[in-house]
């Protein structure tokens, strides 16, 4: 096993940790970890939430889930000699849950969850359809998933870190607070940084109170990588990061047991913690030599598994109530997911519980036209080998499955 340079206790909170990572991008925050170039780690990592979300059959924690202190991650960890416009090579040589712990109060110890948002903390991709808050636990066995809450479905896990990435400069901090302040400012109700809430590692003090001020939120994707939710980011993936600040100060966190092309429940894939084992390398120079200035490039691994069949559902950019929109790629993906759900209710599933399917299992998503105007059209793929049963189209009509106990629900 390669050395764990970054440890968690299961038995801790994150804050109490020997080595305390951080909820916040900033150039400022110290890495207490330091390797070199050609090096082999261990990083393990704590559930985006730090255990807020329990293994039983109600919504409510997902319902009061503690948002404002996502995500919990693990670093910054130093490369040593990295400097601004290199490109950090990452390779993920493995990843899984917590290792030799099957069983507890966490997840990642053989369990990990699947929720929903309720739209008045945040909602999620269909937000209108399933306003409430939803949770799905997910059992480990063998690599495979199963659930209580969604009878009939089981599936290989495709583990990988939802979020990873390097630190902003000084400059490229200002810009995403510039432009990010800017949106906020249309709408009082977005979310701003929090600063009350932050993490950020050993820092205290006035140099902490000045960091938690200008830090940015780890929600969302930016030219450092981030939060891409990449699914196929996978063991034996090699990852181009651009370097921003000396020694690149890499962190990751939010590592999915499985996910679905878009992570369309929000609080989604199947969320665990866990480890992730990395070799690191430098290419000088590189965001020049490539023309990668900003946002990752990445070759995915191997080992995801190979499905021969699928269902695809297509979806246009025309809204329920036939309101025609634009070329609006991101309505196309909502109607052909909203036909995937409509479909899988014919065989006894609640909505709720095909929108978690979705959300959770390997499917595929896809850009299938985006030139004829005027509208987009995505489409959904749906591998038939993750049930237990047919879901193809028959003469003899849809099997129909008991839908057990349901999804857990809970509303404000």
């Amino acid at each position: 096993m390669p050395e764990v340079v970054f440890p968690l206790d299961s038995l801790k909170k994150f804050t109490e940790q020997r080595i305390v990572g951080h909820n916040r991008w900033h150039p400022d925050i110290p890495a207490l970890v330091q390797v070199r170039p050609g090096d082999v780690f261990r990083v393990d990592c704590r559930e985006w939430f730090d255990g807020a979300i329990h293994n039983n059959d109600s919504a409510d924690d997902v319902l009061h889930a503690p948002l404002a202190g996502v995500h919990v991650l693990s670093g910054p960890i130093a490369v040593e000699g990295a400097e601004p416009g290199d490109l950090l090579i990452v390779d993920i040589l493995d990843v899984g849950p917590i290792p030799q712990e099957d069983s507890g109060p966490l997840a990642g110890q053989g369990w990990g969850y699947t929720g929903v948002f309720a739209t008045g903390n945040g909602g999620g991709f269909l937000t209108e359809q399933f306003p409430d808050a939803y949770k799905v636990i997910w059992d480990f066995q063998g690599g495979k998933a199963t659930s209580r809450h969604v009878p009939g479905v089981s599936f290989t896990g495709i583990v990988h870190p939802g979020l990873m990435g390097t630190a902003p400069s000084a400059e490229l901090l200002r810009t995403w607070n510039a432009r990010e302040g800017a949106l906020i400012a249309t709408d009082p109700n977005r979310v701003p940084p929090l600063p009350q809430d932050a993490i950020l590692g050993g820092l205290e003090g006035a140099e902490f109170d000045r960091v938690a001020g200008e830090a940015a939120r780890t929600a969302p994707p930016r030219e450092n990588g981030g939060n891409q939710d990449i699914k196929n980011l996978t063991k034996g993936s090699r990852v181009f990061y651009p370097v921003f600040v000396p020694g690149a100060k890499l962190s990751m966190g939010d590592l999915h047991f499985s996910q679905g092309d878009g992570e369309i429940t929000f609080c989604g894939a199947i969320e665990m913690g866990g480890f992730i084992d990395l070799h690191v390398d430098l290419i000088k120079g590189g965001m020049e030599t490539y023309g990668v200035r900003e946002n990752a490039v990445f070759m995915p691994g191997n080992v995801d598994p190979r499905y021969e069949r699928w269902l695809a559902f297509s979806g246009t950019s025309v809204t329920l109530d036939d309101e025609q929109r634009y070329l609006d790629s991101h309505l196309s993906y909502q109607r052909a997911c909203l036909h995937a759900i409509d479909y899988l209710t014919t065989f006894g599933y609640t909505p709720e519980q095909a929108y978690m399917i979705l959300g959770a299992a390997p499917i595929e998503g896809r850009l299938s036209g985006v030139v004829d105007i005027p509208n987009s059209c995505s489409t959904v793929y749906v591998p038939t080998a993750i049930f237990d049963f047919p879901v193809a189209p028959s003469k003899s009509g849809p099997a129909r499955i008991d839908p057990g106990m349901g999804v857990p629900r809970s509303s404000f």
